[in-house]
């Protein structure tokens, strides 16, 4: 299995790779167009491609004319993985033209086929499988003396997003709610649990990262920030509350008492909208009170969530779509994405062109090459710039935003 990182804002660092717990015989990060260089070279049986929507659809045009009258070529593999809440037929339709297209469970199996259809795309390319990462043993109880959790507190977990809330106010409130929640239980945990570490950035920039709002207030000692793998931090939660994490879906699958936040509203901009009807909303005020909320099994079962944790078959449906598309005498079509020069002439173009590609998939001149690895004098100058990219995100944003309210 062989790694290629795109180069960008969000490329992940060591650290993210390492917690993912998925280790490619080899790794190295490319541009798009080093990509496409590469994969008109390689041989491989099956590309997979995660990348957010634009970056899909600009590699799936490259690739096409890389692969034109080639007989062979992989199998090619995309989706979405998580909470699919937002830009639903814009992501989906950046998608199209991958010969897989992942739904996570029955419900956004339904979803994505009906955008397909209802465009006139071919929709045979979605297939459910399940959430990759659901794991993990079940929920065993709250501590006490009668348990084997005995000794340990009752841990209350707050799953923080990069982009919602995307607003000063609305994360400063539900920082100081999960503040108030320590200083009321002193006897609890209460963690914070943040996607990235400063410096790091996951697909949506974070201006107003968390870990800079709380230097500005006086937690107690009983409230931690902490990071890393999800599953793990899971382990020891007796409560996770989220705005629309998928972490909550992680809860779900352990039985772990789940409250997806209704203080700032159920809205569509903040994603809680997707859990009505799961029985998880609630407020911080509710909580405060003791309330737990009771999940609906029918909800939780079409999200793709068996608490059952029977997910032996949940991938055999991609399994066997790939064996019979490689499988297929005399190899593959060519891909076929929705979006075309015909089809969207003044929307693809510029998505194609953030990666140095034309109308037509074919590198543009002029665009950046590298056949070996960047020296240190460059590489030095690469993370400044994503230094400086970061400050002007988090820092001299806000500002101009705020100048631009008086």
């Amino acid at each position: 299995m062989d790694g290629y990182l795109l180069r960008g804002r969000a490329t992940p660092t060591p650290r993210q790779l390492q917690e993912v717990g998925v280790h490619a015989d080899s790794l190295r990060e490319v541009t798009a167009v080093e990509f496409l260089r590469t994969m008109g070279q390689e041989s491989y049986d099956v590309l997979v491609l995660a990348l957010v929507g634009g970056g899909v659809q600009a590699v799936l045009h490259g690739l096409k004319r890389v692969w034109e009258g080639k007989g062979e070529r992989p199998v090619v593999v995309t989706g979405y993985v998580g909470v699919v809440y937002e830009k639903l037929a814009d992501g989906l339709l950046l998608r199209h033209g991958a010969d897989l297209v992942l739904a996570n469970s029955r419900q956004d199996a339904e979803r994505f086929r009906a955008v397909y259809e209802g465009v006139g795309a071919d929709a045979s390319a979605v297939t459910e499988v399940a959430l990759p990462f659901l794991g993990g043993e079940p929920y065993a109880g709250e501590p006490g003396p009668s348990t084997e959790q005995e000794g340990r507190p009752y841990t209350v977990v707050f799953a923080a997003q990069p982009s919602v809330p995307d607003n000063r106010r609305d994360r400063t409130y539900l920082l100081n709610r999960l503040i108030q929640h320590a200083r009321r239980h002193p006897e609890r945990e209460v963690l914070l649990k943040l996607r990235s570490k400063p410096g790091e950035h996951t697909t949506h920039i974070e201006e107003l990262p968390y870990q800079k709002l709380v230097q500005r207030l006086e937690p107690p000692a009983n409230f931690r920030l902490v990071y890393g793998n999800m599953g793990e931090v899971l382990d020891r939660t007796d409560l996770l509350v989220t705005i629309s994490s998928t972490a909550a879906l992680e809860s779900l699958h352990r039985r772990i008492p789940t409250v997806v936040l209704t203080d700032l509203g159920v809205r569509e901009t903040l994603g809680n909208h997707h859990f009505v009807g799961s029985g998880c909303l609630a407020s911080w005020d509710q909580l405060d009170e003791g309330h737990r909320p009771a999940p609906d099994e029918e909800w939780v079962s079409r999200q793709g969530v068996c608490a059952d944790g029977t997910y032996a078959t949940a991938f055999d449906a991609a399994r066997e779509r790939i064996a019979k598309l490689l499988a297929r005498p005399g190899g593959l079509p060519a891909l076929t994405p929705y979006y075309t020069p015909a089809t969207a002439p003044g929307y693809l173009p510029g998505i194609l062109a953030r990666h140095h590609l034309g109308p037509d998939g074919s590198v543009l001149p002029g665009a950046p090459t590298a056949d070996k690895e960047p020296g240190p004098v460059r590489q030095i100058v690469r993370r400044a710039a994503r230094g400086a990219y970061r400050h002007g995100v988090q820092r001299v944003a806000p500002v101009i935003r705020r100048m631009g309210e008086l």
